[in-house]
This record gives C-alpha cells, sequence and structure tokens, in this order.
C-alpha cells in the first residue's frame, strides 16, 4: 500500500503523486480518474524496478497537514 498526495492544478486537472517512489506522477479530470492513473502509475513503476533488479522503495512517507 502506498500514500499519494492529491491536489488541484490551476487549470482544474487533478493530481498524483507516490512520494515514497521518486518520480511516480499522474493526473485526471477528475480526482477518482487521477487515483486510478496513480494506482496504475505505481504498479509500473514497481514492475520497471523489479525487471531491471533495483531496489523497490519503503513506504516511508508520513503525512503532515499545516494550515499556513
Amino acid at each position: 500500500m502506498r500514500q499519494i498526495v492529491l491536489y488541484p492544478d490551476e487549470d482544474g486537472v487533478w493530481c498524483a503523486q507516490c512520494p515514497s517512489l521518486p518520480g511516480c506522477y499522474s493526473d485526471g479530470k477528475t480526482k477518482e480518474e487521477a487515483i486510478t492513473n496513480i494506482r496504475e502509475a505505481i504498479q509500473l513503476y514497481i514492475e520497471e524496478l523489479v525487471e531491471h533488479h533495483e531496489p523497490i522503495p519503503q513506504e516511508n512517507f508520513q503525512t503532515l497537514i499545516a494550515l499556513l
């Protein structure tokens, strides 16, 4: 299981990223689409790591919400 960060950009597109997998990003027109797309991106990212015999990073992201 991986944590994701989900947020809208200035154009209204929902962006998703997986902080424990550097460079693993996706997006979608809706929150649901962005979540579906990031799930696929995470799966493909990990498959590539396995295929290239590279270590899979552990999930280590800790959620911190700060209102500034």
